[in-house]
């Protein structure tokens, strides 16, 4: 069985691992400062955590994880670090493509393909695309020159010209949805982000709306598998009601024994979700 070493050693339920897992990889640039060396230094470091977390997902059984890797708002950086950045993704998917389709593992990208990513990379990304594209043990999605907004926008242009060439009566959520760049993404159920930085930085703003968020202070190179299985046991304790509301006894309220509500009383404002928000809730944990 898959995922039974992590699994025992982590305590996790087998029967309650999230689906799809996204994680934005923050912190190359300050490992890269602690240890005295460059940025870029700090992304190749990356390369590694980023391999031994798809063994930990595959180990899981995790059906899906997407990884942030460019984000449009990443050509900001400095020249020579979008051009590192650039040549990085294009050198990892030549010499990783065959050991990723070697573990089964369906590689797609998500994000804008046009100008100025260039043509080679495009081309690469479309190789591997169709390399990997029979396998379904892992689906790696990679956002690459992606931005949650410009998803959006996008999807509601692409629904807009097809409502005015007659294609589409109305847009509606559906329509939206299959329009995003990968119509068969499943919602995410785990996002985590590494570095300490508490922010989804635009990242998988429709998949990730009811997504349970963690954040660990583990600087990207330094996470692995178990730091991804540590994510998983905090996802677990948490307490998932899509804006729905359960009501929990806490433990020694008068007249609440096993499957007895409490007292009736006051009700607590409105949680962020709609529900209301039970005083009894247990903390999140943000890792």
């Amino acid at each position: 069985m898959e995922g039974t070493d992590l699994v025992t050693s982590h305590g996790l339920d087998p029967g309650r691992l999230p689906g799809h897992v996204a994680l934005i990889m923050d912190g190359n640039g300050r490992w890269a400062n602690r240890q005295g060396l460059s940025r870029n230094a700090g992304h190749e470091a990356g390369e590694a955590a980023l391999f031994d977390t798809v063994e930990g997902a595959l180990e899981l059984g995790i059906s899906d994880l997407t990884v942030y890797a460019f984000s449009t708002e990443n050509w900001r950086r400095p020249p020579s670090e979008v051009r590192f950045l650039l040549g990085f993704n294009e050198s990892l998917l030549l010499r990783r493509a065959d050991e990723l389709d070697d573990r089964r593992v369906r590689v797609r990208f998500i994000g804008r393909r046009s100008r100025p990513v260039p043509k080679r990379l495009v081309r690469l990304i479309e190789d591997t695309e169709a390399k990997t594209a029979r396998h379904r043990r892992l689906t790696l999605r990679i956002a690459f020159n992606y931005g949650g907004r410009a998803e959006l926008a996008d999807a509601a242009a692409a629904a807009a010209a097809d409502v005015a060439a007659g294609r589409l009566a109305a847009i509606d959520e559906a329509a939206l949805a299959r329009r995003l760049y990968d119509p068969q993404m499943p919602d995410v159920d785990l996002l985590v982000r590494t570095s300490g930085e508490q922010r989804i930085s635009n990242y998988l703003l429709w998949q990730a709306a009811y997504a349970e968020l963690i954040f660990v202070d583990t600087l990207w190179p330094d996470f692995d598998r178990h730091v991804l299985a540590e994510t998983v046991a905090a996802y677990q304790g948490r307490d998932r009601r899509f804006g729905g509301a359960v009501d929990t006894p806490a433990a020694g309220t008068p007249g609440a024994g096993p499957g007895q509500a409490p007292p009736p009383g006051p009700a607590p404002p409105p949680g962020p979700d709609g529900d209301q928000a039970s005083p009894h809730r247990p903390p999140e944990v943000d890792g």
